[in-house]
């Protein structure tokens, strides 16, 4: 019996607990999101007529915009269709756009294609007529603002017509016309800036700067050699390494300087011929300048017999280079021992002169003579490079010895002699020395060319109003 008790409760237990389980909803298992990713749920049960309210609303949509007028919609349980041919690619996506944004659309089927054929896009150029139409509308924007950028432009080359002013303040002309040219850059591209600012051309502003600023950066690649020209020129005009008719090496080059000009400097080389040299490369180079130190020194060499006293040898050399009228007594002349040879002892000589007064190559011709003869007149030999053998044992010899035909050695010339022949060949020096004082051929053909200069010529950087570098 109580057995039969326990089954009954627990049978009515059940009854009682079934209803509320079958309360419980169902859990289903979610499908996955289609790949135009919906964002509102998708209802189970679709309402008798949404597709055909979808299709009218997308057909009216589309019927008021232009672009879509050939567009077909058809919408199966909310999933809309689209065909037929829009103007662009940007049509295609701003359909389907709108498409899904209608309430109930589930998904979009995008088949529009952009139209190509001749036709509709000569159509698509009657929008031109309404830009034709804002263009005259902006005419009297354009003019104002046409006016403007000239009035600017017009301050801008009144400012830099101030030549005056430009050639008080700059250092040279040069530079003067680099700074009006500057300043009428300057206001140019202001004014242009200022009027495309006027009629809302923003956009079209920046691309010019842009498209400026590229073209810039490639002409200066393009044109490196002739920028680097152009601003060594500046430096060498503000520099002013050198004068008009200066005697100068520039690097292996050599000549007197008749202009600089923005482009290169000008020279005339020894033989009479123009030599012009890229600013550039005069910028780099070694300059050596004869000209600006007034005193220059000439040096030479001649060999005496090795058995012949040297520093009687360099004693009568500087007694020698000193007689003459156009060596300089500061700083002395000077007679050095260079080296001993197998036959002689090479000695070098060196005396200064003013260029001004003598011409330095007519110098150094008339010292090299005078030494010589004094040399030989005060028996000192002048041998060639030669080989002696010696087969005797070497005996000392005499001071000054001269060895006769027979091969019998006699001394030489006393001191007294020998110092009253250099005195003699000095003074046959002196008597018979030619004109030293300069009177270059070069320099006054330079002086020539630059006092009959042409207008049309290159304008001359150099300034003798400025310190030289």
């Amino acid at each position: 019996m109580a057995k039969f008790s326990i089954a009954l409760l627990l049978a009515f237990a059940q009854l009682l607990a079934a209803p509320a389980f079958a309360a419980l909803p169902v859990a289903e298992e979610t499908a996955p999101q289609p790949a135009d990713n919906v964002s509102q749920a998708i209802d189970a049960a679709q309402d008798d007529g949404a597709d055909e309210r979808i299709s009218g609303r997308l057909a009216g949509i589309y019927g008021e915009l232009p672009a879509f007028k050939n567009v077909r919609v058809s919408v199966q349980q909310g999933v809309v269709s689209l065909s037929g041919k829009v103007p662009s690619s940007e049509d295609i996506d701003r359909a389907e756009n709108i498409a899904s944004r209608v309430s109930g659309v589930v998904t979009v089927e995008n088949g529009l294609e952009r139209d190509l054929s001749l036709g509709e896009n000569v159509g698509g150029i009657g929008s031109l007529k309404d830009k034709l139409a804002g263009f005259a509308a902006m005419l009297p924007l354009i003019g104002v603002a046409v006016l403007v950028a000239l009035a600017i432009a017009a301050i801008g080359y009144a400012i830099a017509g101030l030549t005056a002013l430009w050639h008080r303040i700059a250092p040279n002309s040069f530079l003067a016309e680099l700074i009006a040219s500057a300043i009428r850059f300057v206001f140019v591209t202001g004014g242009i800036v200022i009027a495309l600012d006027m009629i809302g051309a923003g956009a079209l502003m920046g691309a010019v700067l842009g498209g400026a600023g590229v073209i810039g950066l490639a002409l200066g690649f393009a044109m490196r050699d002739t920028v680097e020209n152009y601003v060594a020129s500046l430096m060498l005009s503000l520099r002013q390494p050198f004068r008009p008719n200066d005697h100068v090496i520039i690097d292996d080059r050599e000549g007197r300087v008749i202009r600089l000009t923005s482009r290169a400097t000008v020279l005339m080389t020894l033989d009479g011929n123009h030599l012009r040299i890229p600013n550039g490369q005069v910028f780099r180079a070694v300059i050596l300048n004869y000209t600006r130190n007034p005193q220059r020194r000439f040096d030479f060499e001649l060999g005496i017999d090795a058995d012949d006293d040297p520093n009687a040898a360099r004693k009568l050399g500087r007694e020698t280079l000193s007689s003459l009228s156009f060596v300089l007594d500061d700083p002395p002349p000077e007679v050095r021992i260079m080296q001993v040879g197998d036959s002689n002892v090479v000695l070098q000589f060196l005396a200064w002169i003013d260029q001004r007064e003598a011409d330095w190559y007519r110098a150094r011709s008339l010292a090299i003579a005078a030494a010589k003869s004094a040399l030989e007149h005060a028996g000192f030999a002048l041998p060639e490079p030669i080989y002696r053998l010696r087969f005797d044992e070497r005996t000392t010899p005499l001071p000054f010895e001269n060895i006769t035909e027979s091969g019998r050695r006699t001394p030489g010339p006393s001191a007294a002699d020998r110092k009253a022949m250099a005195a003699a060949a000095s003074a046959s020096s002196a008597s018979h020395s030619e004109d030293v004082r300069p009177d270059d051929e070069v320099a006054r053909m330079v002086e020539a060319e630059r006092s009959t200069a042409d207008e049309g010529q290159e304008k001359d950087l150099l300034d003798s109003r400025r310190p030289v570098e």
